[in-house]
């Protein structure tokens, strides 16, 4: 029997690159989009697309029923590959700009998790599969918003993975750390949004440290992947027979937790002041 999938966040970047790659090895993939141009253009692409939204708790109930209905009621793995940025200072960060980001990197994510889980458990298996960051384990600065987000998705997605234990339905969590995307570009709209960086403490700050990477193409990150390599790791997650509980992807992430297991919080501060 072909085994299905659905993944968040399939417009571009690792969601499309994953449904594109999951396709070819025989998966029936739904690949879910926010607006109805990229649906079109995924179905021209011989893809099944939905139209999900993980800030809208409707669009999550409408989309997974969609997909559950195509499928005569099952469902083999979930990617939650759904996520934004909201750059700034965190003392600048207004809460409804911190909600909108917990509203799709983690309360639609816990959705449409809760969701699909009776399914799963009623078929006896499944894998869910959260795509967190490096960032849901360490921090730099500018990235509150999104630091916390992925944070929330960390202590989720680790107590959920020991509540189901022996129900036949693994948890995954990959920690990403520099992969080509569009996710600066797709972070600009929220930045300009919420922050009102000409009114904070000290708007130079922003000019010297925070436009530069924000505002232009400044080549590759150290340790940069594209997003193959988080596909890779996806793979593993929903087809072996034993997935690990967490995947560290790029050198980037694994530097980092190696500094976190020798180093005292000083040093990492210290460190992370620096980037």
């Amino acid at each position: 029997m072909t085994k299905s999938i659905l993944i968040t966040g399939s417009s571009s970047g690792i969601g499309y690159a994953a449904a594109h790659t999951l396709q070819g090895r025989g998966w029936r993939v739904f690949a879910s989009v926010r607006k109805p141009e990229d649906k079109a253009r995924l179905e021209q692409e011989g893809f099944e697309s939905v139209l999900l939204n993980c800030a809208d708790t409707t669009s999550i109930d409408g989309g997974l029923a969609e997909v559950l209905e195509r499928t005569g009621g099952r469902l083999d793995a979930l990617f939650n590959n759904a996520g934004f940025g909201l750059p700034g200072a965190v003392e600048d960060l207004p809460t409804d700009g911190l909600r909108e980001t917990f509203e799709t990197n983690v309360f639609g994510l816990h959705h449409l998790t809760r969701a699909v889980i009776p399914t799963m458990r009623a078929q006896g298996h499944g894998r869910i599969v959260q795509h967190s960051s490096g960032f849901g384990r360490h921090v730099m600065k500018w990235r509150g918003a999104y630091n916390a987000s992925k944070h929330a998705v960390e202590g989720l997605t680790d107590t959920l993975r020991l509540e189901m234990r022996g129900t036949g339905i693994f948890i995954s969590t990959l920690n990403t750390g520099p992969v080509t995307s569009k996710f600066r570009i797709n972070s600009i709209p929220h930045f300009e949004r919420w922050i009102d960086w000409e009114n904070s403490a000290d708007p130079d700050r922003y000019k010297r440290e925070l436009f530069h990477h924000l505002y232009e193409d400044t080549g590759r990150a150290p340790f940069q992947k594209e997003p193959d390599a988080v596909v890779r790791r996806l793979i593993h997650a929903i087809e072996s027979p034993n997935p690990r509980p967490r995947y560290h992807i790029t050198g980037a992430t694994h530097i980092a937790e190696g500094l976190r297991r020798f180093l005292p919080q000083r040093a990492l501060d210290a460190i992370a002041a620096r980037l």
